[in-house]
């Protein structure tokens, strides 16, 4: 257990062990649970990729104007068209 000291901007500081310990880095989030008898602290870990609802927001909606095709991405198309695009 340890005991951690308030700052006077009501910040505090976890022991360095402790943070190794829990794979916390600079930037990490802690959750802060109040709870009856005190506060509980837990850090929070990212969200899986294979977790879908940590995607939502990422899809954003269609574009607007000519539809591209698959063609339009493969490397050997754009080389070709590259290549007799040149004079």
């Amino acid at each position: 257990m340890s005991t951690l000291l308030v700052s006077s901007k009501g910040q505090i500081v976890l022991p360095a062990a402790l943070r190794r310990r829990l794979g916390m880095g600079a930037g990490a989030r802690i959750e802060v649970l109040e709870e009856p008898d005190g506060l509980k602290l837990r850090v929070v870990r990212p969200v899986a990729t294979a977790d879908v609802t940590g995607m939502a927001g990422l899809v954003k909606a269609p574009a607007r104007g000519v539809p591209r095709r698959l063609e339009d991405f493969d490397p050997a198309s754009i080389l070709t068209r590259a290549w007799r695009s040149k004079p």
